[in-house]
């Protein structure tokens, strides 16, 4: 199927998520915070994933807690989703300009998790979302899905416009990644035999 629902519990936050990584870009997206609510509904979008994600977290203090383990989770979707990884086309990367803005992405869904980020981001909010929370949750994302993810900015001076580049650039190069490549559609990309 392809798919994955997840709840996580913690004193930090509570999550609920669901993943149709064979979706039509449908999001249904509640995290208290409306900057990382739009990026997330982005992603889904340009990755043409069908996402439902609901999650209360302490924003009393900040959304650091929120944004981390909401990457957390999402990662853990794909990793179960993903199953043995038999068939998938393995890796993706795409250069995405948003407006001034140019990131390149490129991963590979290895079992491996590394993140190389790049992304100099002038402003410390964008509204009340602070922008270093940005790494955070991509750093969620690799760790719990096993990915190697590079991203790099290349260009731009808006801060929205850089971390929105990042995460439509993420959720097609996902898109590339996850789709099935029809000539191996039964084996596992990797001559090892396993992605782990």
């Amino acid at each position: 199927m392809r798919q994955a629902t997840i709840s996580r519990r913690t004193a930090e936050t509570d999550i609920h998520l669901t993943l149709s990584l064979n979706g039509k870009g449908k999001a249904e997206v509640a995290t208290g915070c409306g900057f990382l609510d739009h990026m997330l509904t982005l992603f889904t979008v340009h990755g043409s994933f069908d996402l439902t994600l609901s999650c209360i977290g302490d924003t009393q203090v900040d959304f650091h807690h929120t944004t981390e383990d909401i990457g957390i989770v999402l990662g853990c979707a794909f990793a179960e989703a993903l199953g043995d990884k038999r068939g998938i086309t393995r890796y993706g990367s795409l250069l995405l300009p948003m407006d001034e803005a140019l990131v390149l992405v490129a991963l590979d869904i290895s079992g491996r998790n590394c993140l190389s980020y790049d992304l100099a981001i002038p402003s410390q909010k964008v509204g009340t979302f602070d922008t270093e929370l940005t790494q955070e949750f991509f750093l969620g994302l690799c760790r719990s899905m096993g990915l190697t993810l590079h991203i790099k900015m290349l260009g731009g001076i808006n801060s929205h416009h850089i971390i929105e580049a990042a995460f439509k650039g993420l959720g097609r190069a996902l898109g590339q990644a996850v789709a099935i490549d029809e000539k191996n559609a039964n084996i596992v990309p990797s001559t090892k035999g396993i992605l782990d």
